[in-house]
């Protein structure tokens, strides 16, 4: 086993070299970040041997735990034959397998995969796609995109520019785009005063007042469907990306469905798109697409959008838009392994003792004051945090509760 002096060495070297994401580093001086060693299955392992269990899923990306045989397996039969080749004018079978089986998997209108690195890149892509589909087919007019309050779609400037969320994006403002948010919805403090269960979605006036009051001058609206993440878990009703649909079909505006976070599984089904019928001119795919494994994602959209690029040489109609390890062979033969995990073996059907599970032992924490509600969707689970049941008041960031 290590000494202490060994570990307290290597995160001195931690502390002055790497500057940590999301983080106040001046706190890891007193506090030092967790010095992990390996991982097995639910666990993280630190250099002593202690277990910790990986509850966040390492923000989302872990599917089938750590350290798993048939994905180590996949990136090593992977890596012997090749580990990576740039993506244009080259492809290889892994991406092709990939792309192939993501769009039989998808709703029926998604043709066409673009591979990217991360979450926020899928994000900026579809973006950047509608963008220029308007420009290339008559309407440049159509600049603005619709986001949600409490929306969050990455870090990346295209990507805050249509983030809902002040503490991601306030020190931004000045250079990023000048798009709509509207009220999202909030089923827990709803200014409507009703229950999930029973509403209509009625919050949906807000979207639909900014569509048409901005008709011709809106690229799409961005949503993250059923669960708003970062917003705190904010779980709402699929009647709202119903109505979605039908006010961007009538005013003839893309919808993004950003997935990165609910897909693959999260919600109970492998996407929320598709479990509701819904069809989103574009939609935003990471995080589980490798269980965790490599950096990876992907951006679907339509022949319709696939069209209006597709041309002659001189045209100049092409997306120009690439990233160094796009379609990395490493990965994408990760995510056909991922893929095969979840769609074999019933593996989403026996999911669903283990939801109801979460929903039948989570409820007791209904019984704490500091317990404003217990709610989940599929395998996600959330406790909203209050200071009075009654009133609803939410704790401040510096009183660090949470």
């Amino acid at each position: 086993m290590p000494s202490n002096n060994s570990e307290n060495y290597d995160l001195k070297r931690d502390l002055k070299n790497i500057w940590h994401p999301c983080t106040q580093m001046k706190e890891h001086e007193s506090e030092p970040p967790l010095l992990i060693e390996k991982g097995d299955g639910i666990y993280l392992i630190d250099r002593n041997g202690k277990r910790y269990i990986d509850v966040i899923s390492s923000w989302w990306v872990n599917l089938f735990g750590h350290n798993h045989p048939h994905l180590n397996k996949a990136i090593k039969n992977q890596l012997d034959q090749m580990a990576h080749v740039m993506f244009a004018g080259i492809t290889h079978a892994p991406a092709i397998n990939l792309a192939e089986t993501l769009v039989e998997l998808t709703p029926p209108n998604l043709t066409k995969v673009f591979f990217s690195d991360n979450g926020s890149t899928s994000v900026e892509i579809a973006l950047k796609m509608s963008l220029q589909y308007w420009q290339q087919s008559g309407e440049k007019q159509r600049t603005k995109f619709i986001y949600l309050s409490g929306g969050y779609h990455g870090e990346t400037l295209g990507a805050l520019s249509v983030c809902g969320i002040n503490l991601f994006r306030e020190k931004f403002n000045g250079v990023l785009m000048q798009n709509l948010e509207v009220q999202g919805p909030d089923c827990y403090r709803c200014p409507y005063d009703l229950k999930p269960d029973s509403c209509q979605a009625e919050c949906f006036e807000h979207l639909e007042k900014t569509l048409n009051e901005n008709r011709g001058s809106v690229a799409g609206v961005i949503v993250e469907p059923l669960v708003q993440g970062a917003a705190g878990m904010k779980i709402y009703s699929p009647v709202y990306l119903k109505k979605l649909q039908e006010a961007c079909e009538d005013s003839q505006t893309h919808t993004i469905y950003d997935e990165v976070a609910v897909g693959f599984g999260r919600t109970g089904s492998l996407f929320v798109c598709d479990s509701h019928g819904l069809k989103p001119t574009f939609l935003c795919l990471s995080k589980g697409i490798t269980s965790g494994y490599l950096p990876l994602a992907a951006t679907l959209t339509s022949d319709l959008i696939y069209q209006a690029f597709y041309g002659e040489h001189a045209s100049m109609k092409l997306f120009v838009h690439s990233h160094s390890y796009s379609a990395n062979p490493l990965a994408c033969a990760c995510a056909n392994e991922t893929l095969s995990l979840l769609t074999q073996n019933n593996f989403l059907e026996n999911l669903k003792p283990k939801i109801k599970f979460i929903g039948e032992t989570g409820s007791v924490f209904n019984e704490y004051k500091w317990c404003g509600e217990f709610r989940h969707k599929g395998m996600i689970a959330a406790i909203e945090l209050v200071r009075d049941k009654l009133s609803k008041d939410t704790f401040h960031l510096k009183d660090r509760v949470g």
